[in-house]
């Protein structure tokens, strides 16, 4: 079987023919375009191949936080029996990450495709009939296809994206079935090159109160100055946040601004039982 031509060789070919006769007329272009557009596809690997990439990145961070036990990193004081009783919720956080992935793949396809095919028409239609010398066909092809030659890149951001936000989850699935009470919020912004964002820099090391908690709802807590974590954006949701949450679990670890005075009394008798034993 022939080998089909890749995408640089249609462009070749296209740019070539445009150069020499020029825009004469919509059937010329119409037949560049089909060429192109089947060529760009044939260049990305079919959506099935994407997908099972997808599969396989995503799974291997369920396999590293769940499997291999990567959550305690974001966890003060929860029982391996609580994690394993979550082993189903957090495999259905898996599959919809996973579906909203390939969605987003397909979607980002779809644009560098049509983004491409829009920059070759806008350059063919330009060239007049009869073609032209000035044409530098170099820098015209790198110009076309440059949506496309970023899709490789394109599609590792989503997954290294879309693993962060996976981790998010699975994380308040486990904190918010955990009876988790808070959380401290912590940035990578000290990180050389991390683009940051201004606003989660502030975030780091704020600890937040979950609504609805045992201890609040008990009259234990109060919100100290992070306020409640339901009124913010939450860690990884926004687009390439890598911010993580270490969620807390007993009165001793929030400080003391975060503890009412019936709160501060019950740790304090508690940490005195913990002495005299």
């Amino acid at each position: 079987m022939a080998r089909e031509p890749t995408f640089s060789e249609i462009l070749t070919l296209a740019v070539a023919d445009l150069q020499e006769h020029g825009f004469t007329d919509a059937e010329r272009l119409e037949y560049w375009t089909l060429k192109l557009k089947e060529a760009a596809e044939r260049s990305m690997g079919s959506q099935a191949q994407m997908e099972q990439i997808l599969r396989e990145g995503l799974t291997a961070v369920y396999k590293r936080l769940v499997e291999n036990g990567g959550v305690a990193k974001y966890h003060g004081g929860i029982d391996r029996f609580t994690i394993e009783r979550l082993n189903a919720q957090m495999r259905l956080e898996l599959d919809k990450r996973i579906l909203a992935s390939a969605d987003l793949i397909k979607l980002n396809r779809e644009k560098a495709i049509a983004q491409t095919l829009s920059r070759f028409s806008g350059w063919a239609t330009s060239i007049p009939a009869g073609g032209s010398d000035t044409v530098n066909r170099t820098e015209e092809k790198g110009r076309i296809k440059k949506a496309l030659s970023s899709q490789p890149f394109e599609v590792r951001r989503v997954l290294i994206d879309q693993g962060h936000k996976l981790t998010a989850s699975i994380n308040e699935v486990i904190a918010l079935n955990g009876d988790a009470i808070a959380l401290r919020w912590r940035s990578h912004w000290r990180q050389p090159g991390y683009n940051y964002r201004e606003d989660h820099k502030e975030r780091d090391g704020v600890v937040y109160l979950i609504k609805g908690s045992w201890a609040l709802d008990a009259g234990l807590i109060k919100p100290g100055p992070g306020g409640y974590y339901e009124n913010i954006t939450a860690v990884a949701q926004e687009p390439f946040c890598r911010c993580w949450a270490h969620w807390l679990y007993n009165l001793r670890d929030l400080p003391p601004e975060c503890l009412t005075k019936k709160g501060a009394d019950n740790l304090a008798e508690a940490r005195a039982k913990v002495a005299a034993l």
